[in-house]
């Protein structure tokens, strides 16, 4: 299916260069709150009716949430899939779906997408939709595109001009101010057999949030995690924690690293980029968390427009299952508890810079427009072949207004193998908590965490 570029000239499809981008004009961001929402999605529906106008996201919780519980109930239960699609029809919706759902569908029988009727749920505080507004005017990207400047805390460029800014909008969206959640991390082999990678608290923090009328400099932090992890018995008592700035360039990720047997807390620069992710037993990288996280500065970015496509949504089924063993099923993560839904999202696609080293030589990514977030990827090694492809998995608490996307999967498509990560419904799901204080923050809690 051809890119539907409703928003942008032809300037869409370059990569700037430029040392510094400029804001849109005014009579452009004029339309944020009109035919665009206040984070720069088309408030209209498609032209069949597939995809529905924007109208307000999913604010109200269904009869049966409890409130103030964190496992938030299903709104969508009793809804039934529109479209199955699997092998035998695959070819049909292929401009549809990503390369990666294609190459599953053809290449496992019992894989299939159950696509359900769309529900643009995402919904936002106030606050967060006004300062995007005010972004759309004052931002602008500095450093060929790698830092920005003028941005209040919300979306950065609800109306992107290049493919920097589009990432930009990922890495800086909405996701609450603090959460803590328990999770467990699975990796299933090639040969159907499921293994739990770890087990683990995870506190993660996005500081920009906890005051929303201060710009972002960039020695800020936007981001910062620390996981415990208890399970499985070799990983009991280890400690991570990740801080990324504003400006990686100025400022790298900085990461540290408990581990009981030395019974210190050591610097780990090395937890970042294409590094294998421990948590996930080395089956995706460090910037594979979320589908994508870190620094821009080992690509060129290219924004390549928007088009519709299936990607999960609304998969409340899947984020507050209780058992994780339903999910892991050979092969693929069990279908039925995969929602699929027909959504409009941003190309972006990343080339590896000259010079630069990483084990993906060309990554896509599919932002959804409502929230920003990557929803699905395509990674691809230095051969142009397809390597390995992630989706997280979108629901809204609608109790909090934050749309979550803490479980993703990763398919390791040359060992036939994947990881699904964030698997928080065992546990109590995902829950919104007061910011921790900077004592919490400081490397030396991690110690704490090292008691057998």
């Amino acid at each position: 299916m051809a890119f539907v570029n409703t928003l942008m000239t032809t300037a869409l499809a370059i990569t700037l260069t430029g040392n510094a981008l400029a804001a849109v004009p005014a009579d452009e961001a004029a339309r944020l709150g009109k035919s665009l929402t206040l984070v720069g999605a088309e408030q209209a529906g498609n032209a069949d009716g597939s995809i529905p106008a924007y109208i307000g996201g999913l604010t109200r919780a269904p009869a049966d949430f409890k409130p103030g519980d964190s496992m938030r109930a299903d709104p969508f239960a009793s809804e039934k899939p529109l479209l199955v699609i699997n092998g035998k029809n695959v070819d049909q919706y292929k401009g549809l779906l990503s390369v990666t759902t294609v190459e599953l569908a053809k290449r496992y029988p019992d894989f299939r997408v159950d696509v359900y009727p769309t529900h643009r749920t995402v919904a936002m505080p106030q606050a967060v939709l006004d300062n995007s507004v005010k972004n759309a005017i004052d931002a602008k990207t500095t450093n060929q595109g790698l830092a920005f400047e003028n941005v209040l805390p919300g979306v950065p460029f609800p109306i992107p001009q290049s493919g920097n800014e589009a990432m930009w909008n990922h890495l800086l969206r909405y996701q609450g101010v603090t959460i803590n959640a328990k999770y467990d991390s699975w990796n299933v082999d090639a040969a159907g057999m499921a293994t739990l990678a770890t087990t683990g608290q995870a506190f993660i923090n996005y500081p920009i949030y906890e005051d929303m009328s201060r710009p972002i400099a960039n020695a800020d932090l936007y981001y910062q995690m620390k996981l415990y992890y208890s399970g499985p018995a070799r990983r009991v008592g280890e400690a991570v924690m990740l801080k990324d700035a504003a400006n990686a360039v100025e400022q790298p990720r900085r990461a540290w690293q408990y581990l009981p047997g030395q019974r210190r807390v050591k610097l780990a620069p090395s937890l970042a980029y294409d590094t294998p992710n421990p948590g996930t037993a080395g089956a995706g990288t460090y910037d594979d968390a979320f589908v994508f996280n870190g620094a821009l500065d080992r690509y060129d970015w290219t924004l390549l427009g928007k088009k519709e496509l299936i990607v999960p949504y609304n998969t409340y089924k899947l984020t507050y299952a209780h058992d994780p063993k339903v999910l892991v099923t050979p092969e693929h993560l069990a279908p039925e508890y995969v929602r699929w839904e027909k959504h409009r999202v941003w190309v972006v696609e990343g080339l590896l810079k000259e010079g630069a080293r990483h084990i993906y030589a060309k990554r896509r990514f599919y932002l959804d427009e409502d929230s920003w977030a990557a929803l699905a990827s395509d990674q691809y090694d230095a051969r142009g072949q397809i390597y390995r492809g992630s989706f997280a998995f979108l629901s809204q608490s609608y109790d909090k207004q934050v749309p979550d996307t803490t479980p993703y999967v990763i398919y390791d498509l040359v060992r036939n193998s994947y990881n699904i990560n964030g698997v928080v419904g065992p546990y109590g799901g995902i829950r919104y908590v007061a910011p921790l204080s900077k004592a919490q923050w400081a490397t030396e809690s991690l110690a704490g965490a090292g008691v057998r």
